[in-house]
């Protein structure tokens, strides 16, 4: 795949969002949210995009027949989707991220039929069914839910003995979830000493308030699931690059 077609997917990419985040006033999206079918700021909005993609589609060196067609899917594409948005709940994150997937493939689909997408798409199975991206991705799985119950069930004997009715219902297991996502990275990539600097920052902004609190076991607790948490990250993410990449 030659620098150019990847430059153009990189480029369709850039302004869909531009124009769905920089060049779209917040007025269109309340007059979208209120008028549905009847708003002219979604007209607007549509046609902002197939004008962008027209553009880049041009500069790329497609036909002019294709880069109209190409402009017209586009921009009736998100027309019916951004209508049916509007129908929503703008505040759920799920029909935020449905929305952009549904954008993004649109114009993934239409970039590979730019490019005769056999080759991109060979490609991209191929590095997909690799063992190295498989055992990558099972890695990066095992550090979300399944070790979040694992530390749950590890720290169940003494789960009784701790109230904490400060906290946000759940967020513990979430911030758990960041935290050996990010650790994780730093040890795939040989950035240990990145990882104290990550516990030194969780330790000034979570025991100095633990310590407030005067709350003994609770601060045991949250410390022992931490260095928990962290530990099993570490074995499991230098195993990885071991059996992977080998060390």
């Amino acid at each position: 795949m030659s620098a150019a077609t990847t430059a153009t997917l990189l480029g369709m990419l850039l302004v869909h969002l531009a124009g769905d985040f920089l060049l779209q006033p917040r007025r269109w999206v309340d007059s979208r949210q209120q008028h549905k079918a009847r708003s002219a700021s979604l007209y607007l909005h549509a046609g902002l995009h197939g004008v962008l993609i027209l553009l880049v589609l041009l500069l790329a060196g497609a036909s002019t027949a294709f880069a109209a067609t190409g402009a017209l899917v586009v921009a009736t594409s998100h027309w019916l989707i951004d209508l049916g948005k509007s129908h929503l709940d703008p505040g759920k994150l799920h029909w935020f991220l449905l929305d952009q997937a549904l954008h993004l493939l649109i114009l993934l689909g239409l970039w590979l039929v730019w490019v005769d997408g056999t080759a991109p798409l060979t490609a991209a199975l191929a590095w997909f069914t690799h063992p190295d991206t498989l055992g990558l991705l099972l890695t990066y799985l095992l550090v979300t839910r399944p070790m979040s119950l694992a530390i749950a069930l590890a720290l169940r004997p003494w789960s009784q003995d701790v109230v904490d009715p400060g906290t946000l219902v759940a967020a513990g297991a979430r911030i758990g979830i960041l935290e050996r996502l990010l650790v994780l990275t730093l040890v795939l990539q040989d950035e240990l000493a990145a990882v104290g600097f990550l516990l030194t920052a969780k330790s000034v902004l979570r025991y100095g308030d633990l310590r407030e609190r005067k709350d003994r076991k609770l601060t045991e607790y949250v410390l022992l699931g931490t260095l928990l948490s962290i530990s099993l990250t570490l074995v499991l993410g230098l195993l990885a690059r071991s059996l992977f990449w080998g060390g």
